[in-house]
């Protein structure tokens, strides 16, 4: 490529990036002003909003204006105004370290396309395995989210259970056990692994959410009767709902006595691994055979950012390693991530979670995971003080359900979104549904959680029309 040619390359590029600038800065200048996106309905959406893809295109005048638009409808994730999912928030050096990973392009499946990036994700994932405990023989992977990284560690259950699996295929009735309070992805990883959805067995939880050990050894032995083979406990640590840890050490006795794997889905709150004061929320995390976490949730790094260890790093490559001679042509495989990871082509996850984890240290992550319990303390304090409200929840969780007024959760969610005021869910609990306030977004202050409750009470005392049956029948 001659001088002329790399010159309109590095001023294409240059342009590209001023607009991105501009578009950003405008973005954070608005949020400043209007945390909640204007809102559009589904039905609206193709008419409100230009998404059409023509055969020409665009004026570069034309291209931004659309771009803009498109951005500043969007959901805005990272405000004090969100509260809707277990994610939230922008730390800015994870940013960086996401957009460094974008305009390197790296593919993290050989050292040879990957070089000294291969490198972040290792240190990772050896100083993770540390935290846990483990020694050399374990390591881990990163994976496109927690629904994955679930299968993963069901694949490697699967495989533990029967080595002929990986090649014969499953070839006898397996069953796994979770709490009826766990992740979605559980029955579609079982589907997925041959394992079947019908071989789920959900487990009950108690008052606080958490895994009944009783019932699940009685399970167990009810299906082994039955001709069934047992192969894994899937754990939670940190439910969707309550946000609730299923005890962890007091359920290793019941796998080493049934020679079942068990992984701990911490997608959620496994991050209180790098919290000295919660860390004691996972007691004995160190038996377990795998762990995975969401660093995109807890330690606030741009989506995606999921991350699995195993005990025995063995199992990740009896599972998921083949050659490819076209790919592994250089180096060791310990250097070449593709072997012991779901995928092939593969982005760099790692770089912006190793970016935020130099600059502030492991002592920096534990202030960003202890802030969030701080916040849910303030959150629960205000309701304990208020009689308009009901806490469903508990002490040491970073879920806060309650109800207002008694006003049905789903009503004040929903019109609270539709008025663009604020974005928060509703969950439900055995028989009660209530609006779930997660501090998921170490950003926020404690003055950003009193004033989510002050914008919900002034929207519904200014609205009392919306409200009037259920508060009515409260009075």
């Amino acid at each position: 490529m001659g001088v002329k040619q790399l010159k309109k390359k590095f001023l294409r590029m240059k342009n590209t990036i001023d607009k991105f600038q501009k578009i950003v800065k405008e973005l954070l200048d608005d949020e400043g002003a209007k945390p909640m996106a204007q809102f559009i309905a589904s039905e609206n959406l193709y008419s409100e909003v230009d998404l059409a893809l023509t055969k020409n295109g665009l004026s570069e005048e034309k291209f931004e204006a659309a771009l803009k638009d498109l951005v500043f409808k969007t959901p805005r994730t990272a405000t004090n105004a969100f509260f809707n999912q277990l994610f939230g928030g922008r730390n800015e050096t994870a940013v960086l370290g996401d957009l460094l990973a974008v305009i390197l392009n790296n593919s993290m499946y050989t050292y040879k396309a990957a070089g000294p990036q291969v490198g972040v994700e290792k240190v990772i994932l050896r100083e993770v395995c540390n935290i846990l405990g483990w020694d050399k023989s374990s390591d881990g992977t990163f994976a496109p989210g927690g629904s994955l990284t679930n299968f993963m560690s069901m694949v490697m259950a699967r495989d533990a259970a029967d080595k002929s699996t990986p090649h014969s295929g499953v070839t006898q009735k397996m069953t796994v056990y979770t709490s009826m309070e766990s992740h979605y992805s559980i029955p579609k990883n079982a589907a997925f692994s041959g394992v079947g959805r019908d071989q789920v067995r959900y487990v009950p939880s108690d008052v606080v959410g958490r895994m009944d050990l009783n019932a699940l050894e009685a399970m167990i032995e009810e299906d082994i009767e039955n001709g069934y083979k047992p192969i894994m406990v899937n754990l939670t640590a940190g439910t969707t709902v309550l946000g609730a840890f299923d005890p962890v050490g007091e359920v290793r006795a019941i796998g080493d006595k049934y020679g079942l794997w068990l992984h701990l889905d911490g997608a959620y709150c496994g991050s209180v691994i790098f919290s000295q004061k919660y860390k004691h929320l996972v007691d004995g995390i160190s038996h377990v055979d795998s762990f995975s976490f969401n660093a995109h949730k807890m330690i606030g790094t741009p989506l995606s950012c999921s991350i699995i260890v195993v005990k025995d790093k063995r199992n990740l490559n009896s599972s998921f390693s083949n050659d490819a001679s076209y790919l592994y042509q250089t180096d060791h495989d310990e250097f070449n991530l593709g072997k012991t990871s779901l995928q092939c082509g593969r982005r760099n996850d790692a770089l912006k979670f190793w970016a935020l984890w130099k600059s502030v240290g492991t002592d920096g992550l534990e202030k960003i995971v202890d802030h969030q319990f701080d916040l849910a303390d303030v959150a629960r304090e205000y309701i304990r003080s208020n009689d308009s409200y009901e806490l469903y929840s508990y002490d040491e969780s970073i879920s806060i359900c309650f109800n207002y007024k008694g006003i049905p959760a789903r009503d004040i969610c929903t019109l609270l979104y539709e008025h663009s005021e604020l974005l928060v869910g509703y969950g439900s609990y055995e028989n009660d549904e209530f609006i779930r306030l997660v501090t998921i977004n170490a950003q926020n202050s404690k003055q950003d959680i009193l004033d989510f409750f002050k914008t919900m009470e002034s929207f519904v005392a200014s609205n009392t029309h919306l409200f009037a049956p259920a508060l009515t029948e409260k009075s």
